[in-house]
């Protein structure tokens, strides 16, 4: 018999629970299919949590995913909270979460499905061939080093500092080298390093390492060319390391090569097999309680976490290949659908996928 994993499950806001709960339904249909076992519990986070507890991420919940062998996320935030103090905001409660875990690390993969190309506003001809990895430091930077205001003789002034140490770099760097040679062997590090110090010492620091991984080919890469290159020439990219919040914005660049942000899946990892799984877009107040989010992120989470917590890499590929069928078939969400009219609801989705689970 199977061990049993155990899962902390977080709906969060918005669309969250309704993602989660078709992820659900495929961990009990992986379950069927291959003897498994998982125990899931919830816990409240993000803007239900400031609601119903009085923090984004409250005690009980903290305990519930440090027991957990993962972590499934659905999505945080939303306008209600957006005027509230910095340590009332959902987004704290995601920052708080990944250093109380030490969560490092952000994988977000950003594969072009061929029949979806015409979702993208980009042509055809400059995403074929587009799978990449977008490896993000998730604790170091600018979102964690000191803020403050101060007056001065020009009115106030807000300062956010940018800290990086040797050990933060190295650690992430490596995991970018490693991930590149289970893949095309490609590396591009993205840094400012002609205008910031902490880059400097980011490129000093890889190239320091890069050494240690002579099958893997590096490239140096300033952020602002790199995000024009996403877009010229995405194909050429295999995986994308770099700091917090040049990783933030690239990352969500590339998310839209698909041509939705609801087609895409991430891990936050740190030592060891733990991770964090959530999907990479928001959790869309706009559309939440209407049925039309798409669930696909979510459930590809659930294959990521598969991959690299769980090692089942046979039902990964099981779902993987489930929602590239469902696809094929011409089913569409709302959000990558070219006519609306024909488009499915979340449920709908869910029950596809599931359904066109085969070993």
């Amino acid at each position: 018999m199977a061990d049993v994993k155990k899962i902390a499950v977080l709906p969060g806001d918005g669309i969250g629970p309704e993602v989660i709960a078709e992820a659900e339904k495929v961990l009990k249909k992986t379950e069927e299919l291959f003897g498994y076992r998982f125990e899931t519990e919830r816990g409240l986070f993000g803007g239900i949590a400031i609601d119903q507890r009085g923090t984004p991420l409250p005690d009980d919940t903290l305990a519930i995913c440090k027991k957990a062998d993962a972590v499934l996320l659905g999505a945080v935030g939303g306008p209600k909270w957006d005027n509230n103090p910095k340590e009332l905001r959902p987004e704290t409660g995601l920052l708080g979460i990944r250093k109380a875990l030490g969560l490092f690390s952000n994988i977000r993969p950003a594969v072009i499905f061929d029949c979806l190309k015409d979702a993208s506003t980009l042509k055809p001809e400059v995403l074929d061939g587009t799978d990449l990895i977008v490896v993000r430091e998730l604790t170091g930077g600018i979102y964690f080093g000191e803020k403050f205001r101060r007056e001065t003789a020009n009115g106030q002034e807000a300062v956010d500092t940018c800290v990086y140490n040797v050990k933060e770099v190295e650690r992430i760097v490596r995991q970018g080298f490693e991930i590149a040679r289970t893949r095309r062997k490609k590396l591009a590090s993205v840094d400012k390093a002609n205008v910031l110090e902490t880059s400097r010492l980011w490129r000093e620091t890889v190239n320091r390492i890069a050494p240690d991984y002579p099958d893997v080919e590096l490239e140096h890469v300033l952020v602002d060319n790199c995000a024009m290159q996403l877009l010229r020439r995405p194909a050429s990219f295999d995986v994308i390391v770099t700091e917090n919040m040049f990783g933030d914005i690239l990352s969500d660049e590339a998310a839209m090569l698909t041509g939705s942000i609801g087609m895409l899946s991430s891990a936050s990892l740190g030592e060891g097999s733990f991770g964090l799984y959530e999907p990479v877009h928001g959790s869309a107040p706009d559309i939440a309680g209407t049925g039309a989010a798409n669930p696909i992120a979510t459930i590809l989470s659930v294959a990521l976490m598969f991959r690299l917590t769980f090692g089942y890499h046979e039902a990964a590929d099981v779902i993987d290949n489930a929602v590239k069928a469902v696809l094929d078939a011409g089913h569409r969400t709302g959000d990558i659908a070219v006519d609306k009219s024909q488009a499915i609801g979340t449920t709908a989705m869910g029950d596809l996928i599931v359904g066109a689970m085969k070993k």
